[in-house]
């Protein structure tokens, strides 16, 4: 019997289009698009269904890309009823950490996007625009890129994706800098991603006192089952811990290669990824390739893994 883990992808993965068919084919699904826009005051149908600019800007893309990844897996949930299929264990990647939560049992699917909402405000805020910024490294360990940063101010780690693939944060000019050292050091590209602000790095410290605030008007509830938390890529078995580490979460490095280890190390050999995109499927390939990784980006997907995983 497989031991199965859901995962759900972080910022980045949206398009337009994603969940439409879930809104066409599932009351549940449609239920969940429905309040998220009367509890936001936006249309989330606009927004996830249709092209436009507003998908890619973090305030509304944290909550469009949380929405549509629950509408997903509570709809997940209502079609698999009797099939065995369910998870021993969640994580998400950043953003997708919220959605790892509510699919353990530990936060409203309706508090998890108003959460969102307001973080994704904070952190586009927190550090004004051209100040901060995030680069790929690819080809280097995330070792030997400590290493090479240990004496650089103003730049760290900001995700450990996978072997070969680290992401670093922080000052525009410091990353920029570090980008050439890490090149001269060995590493094959280092490419600069397009994105609003210096995610994960220490520039949120005041993003994430914020979000405190936001997180102790939210109740959580207790886990149904365990989730790895991005913060120290170990399992979360006790709620208490939760406000804490998503406060935390928002200036500290994602230790997703880490989690996904842990989940292994835990006997999980089936990885369900749960929203648009490949992203974290790509990833698990150079992380570890034993494992069967399935996807979840529309309605013909889900009738494919519940099948599957039937027969396993």
């Amino acid at each position: 019997m497989s031991k199965i883990a859901y995962i759900y992808p972080g910022q980045g993965s949206q398009k337009a289009g994603m969940g439409a068919d879930f809104y066409e084919n599932s009351p549940v699904a449609r239920d969940i698009y429905d309040k998220a826009s009367e509890a936001l005051g936006l249309d989330m149908k606009a927004l996830c269904f249709k092209e436009n600019e507003k998908l890619d800007l973090t305030e509304y893309t944290q909550a469009a890309l949380v929405t549509t990844c629950l509408a997903i897996t509570e709809t997940l949930n209502d079609v698999a009823k009797g099939s065995g299929l369910a998870p021993a264990v969640t994580a998400g990647l950043s953003l997708g950490e919220y959605c790892a939560i509510a699919a353990a049992g530990g936060m409203d699917v309706m508090d998890a996007i108003r959460l969102v909402r307001k973080r994704g405000i904070l952190m586009q805020n927190t550090v004004p625009a051209g100040e901060g910024s995030m680069a790929a490294i690819l080809g280097m360990a995330g070792e030997a890129i400590e290493q090479v940063m240990e004496d650089m101010p103003g730049v760290t780690i900001a995700n450990y994706n996978c072997p070969g693939q680290i992401v670093i944060t922080g000052e525009a000019k410091a990353v920029e800098e570090a980008c050439d050292a890490l090149k001269a050091a060995g590493a094959k590209r280092a490419v600069a991603l397009n994105v609003s602000g210096p995610f994960h790095s220490p520039m949120l410290k005041d993003a994430g006192s914020r979000l405190a605030a936001e997180l102790e008007k939210v109740e959580l509830h207790e886990l149904a089952v365990p989730y790895v938390t991005n913060v120290t890529a170990k399992k979360v078995t006790d709620i208490a811990q939760t406000k804490a580490l998503l406060a935390e979460q928002v200036s500290m490095p994602v230790r997703w290669q880490q989690s996904v280890e842990t989940m292994i190390a835990d006997g999980v050999d089936t990885f369900i990824e749960i929203g648009p995109g490949r992203t974290l499927a790509g990833f698990m390939k150079k992380i570890n390739r034993a494992v069967t990784v399935y996807n979840i980006a529309e309605w013909a997907d889900m009738e494919t893994v519940i099948s599957a995983c039937r027969l396993d």
